[in-house]
């Protein structure tokens, strides 16, 4: 005789196995859509974030208490000697904007 999983362990895997296969089709089906979401939040995230921390010139620790609701995916780095801040958002999109005397902070160059 051989054993098999029966009851409730086997009913238990078979919705976990559904719900994984369920985020994935989401994912997979709306993955242009977090594309964009993504790129513009970053987008603007490093926009202010940059604008906050070379023309306010406040601290990155600080520009982040501005963050707007909905963006606590997207993380803030700066780089003091190219005077540049950076956004991400995880395993997506990354975003960078530079200060230039004159022109305040600028994004860089989509691709795409």
């Amino acid at each position: 005789m051989s054993k098999t999983r029966t009851g409730p362990g086997r009913i238990i895997l078979w919705v976990i196995v559904l719900a994984i296969a369920a985020v994935a089709a989401a994912i997979w089906f709306n993955r242009a859509s977090i594309q964009g979401y993504a790129e513009v939040g970053t987008s603007y995230a490093a926009r202010v974030g940059c604008s906050c921390r070379f023309v306010s010139d406040r601290s990155l620790e600080d520009c982040r208490k501005d963050r707007l609701a909905g963006m606590e995916l997207v993380s803030l780095s700066d780089d003091p000697e190219a005077r540049s801040v950076t956004a991400r958002f995880p395993l997506v999109t990354s975003t960078t904007a530079t200060y230039r005397e004159g022109y305040g902070c600028v994004l860089e160059k989509w691709e795409g």
